[in-house]
């Protein structure tokens, strides 16, 4: 138990015809949070932070954490560089001891995205990590600063992306958006199935905030084998602050802590749950 190989946990996710969660962290209680949900739901999990987040939450305080966080659990977890958009940023997290990157060139023309991504891989490589990419226009940004719209993955332009690239995984756009949806997206699971059926790799749903249980297990017996929470555990933990904050009393950073704590535990718990497509969707 403890840090391995997001490629690892997207096989294993392969073989049990389920999804593995992949949630990001800002700070030591979503950290915490994530860790002790993983652990008590004996799920593995991957931690991961987005390049876009770094000025809130600097790689070389939140890289290490995150890494020592995952060699240290009671389940396998592995640690992710989410949206990389520079080869620096994804070498700083592959020096920390990140075993998988992103390279996201999604708003780029088709060629110029393999050429960066290509880059990613090799560098990837030299460290025996994992690449994901990502091929059409996944909605919104992960800060909410950005919005290119929504441009659904080509499943021919994800064959020929996948065998030029040798990525590991592929995240693809399929109705999907970053931050919170006014109303439940519409996913093309027709895009998908056919994605799914050119391709041989693990697929990566983005933007998971939003979408239904139901969909989210459809999704992943349509080939998603990796899907990230962001919006929903930042909401969360608060959720849970404020909450705290309110209360009658005194209140002190230890209780505040705890709350925080509380609130990214409650989600990715329940949100592994609805991942492992074990359980009927009778809960809350």
């Amino acid at each position: 138990m403890g840090l391995v190989k997001m490629k690892e946990l997207l096989k294993q996710a392969s073989e049990q015809n389920r999804a593995a969660g992949a949630f990001s962290v800002g700070n030591l209680e979503m950290v915490k949070g994530a860790v002790k949900a993983a652990e008590e739901m004996n799920t593995p999990i991957i931690l991961q932070i987005a390049e876009v987040r770094l000025p809130h939450s600097p790689l070389c305080f939140m890289g290490p954490m995150m890494v020592e966080a995952a060699r240290n659990a009671k389940v396998d977890i592995a640690v992710h560089l989410d949206h990389g958009k520079t080869l620096a940023v994804l070498k700083q997290a592959l020096d920390y001891g990140f075993t998988s990157v992103m390279m996201d060139g999604s708003t780029l023309p088709f060629e110029e995205n393999i050429k960066k991504t290509l880059e990613a891989v090799s560098l990837a490589r030299e460290y025996g990590a994992t690449v994901e990419a990502e091929l059409g226009l996944v909605g919104g940004s992960e800060d909410g600063s950005t919005d290119e719209g929504i441009r659904c993955t080509n499943p021919g332009d994800a064959k020929v992306f996948c065998e030029k690239t040798g990525v590991d995984a592929l995240a693809v756009a399929i109705g999907n958006a970053h931050g919170n949806y006014p109303v439940a997206p519409r996913l093309a699971f027709d895009v998908l199935k056919a994605i799914d059926e050119t391709t041989d790799i693990p697929l990566v749903l983005h933007g998971g905030t939003g979408i239904t249980p139901e969909d989210f297990r459809k999704a992943a017996g349509l080939g998603i084998r990796k899907i990230n929470i962001a919006t929903a555990s930042f909401d969360s933990l608060t959720k849970k602050a404020e909450a705290y904050l309110k209360s009658e009393g005194k209140h002190d950073y230890f209780g505040l802590n705890e709350a925080m704590v509380q609130g990214v535990y409650e989600n990715v718990k329940r949100h592994i749950r609805i991942f492992n497509c074990a359980e009927p969707l009778s809960f809350s």
